[in-house]
């Protein structure tokens, strides 16, 4: 992993089409700025593990979110 240290403000590229600048910077929160083209998915990693878990519970079948219609006949 590359850490960096930027000031607010800065910027930092990744590759030749990604920007990413420090909005803001307050306590222990920093708020980030993301230029990409609209081809690139930028997504927080919380929603992707959360995703990831969504699907596997889906593949196996206990897929809490979704009840069937059997599920909600018998207990209504």
């Amino acid at each position: 992993m590359l850490v960096l240290s930027r000031k607010l403000n800065e910027k930092l590229c990744i590759g030749d089409d990604i920007i990413v600048t420090i909005v803001r910077i307050g306590g222990n929160v920093v708020r980030l700025g993301i230029e990409a083209p609209a081809d690139v998915r930028v997504r927080r990693q919380e929603h992707v593990e959360a995703d990831a878990k969504a699907n596997a519970e889906r593949a196996a079948g206990t897929d809490p979110v979704a009840p069937t219609a059997v599920d909600s006949a018998t207990t209504g």
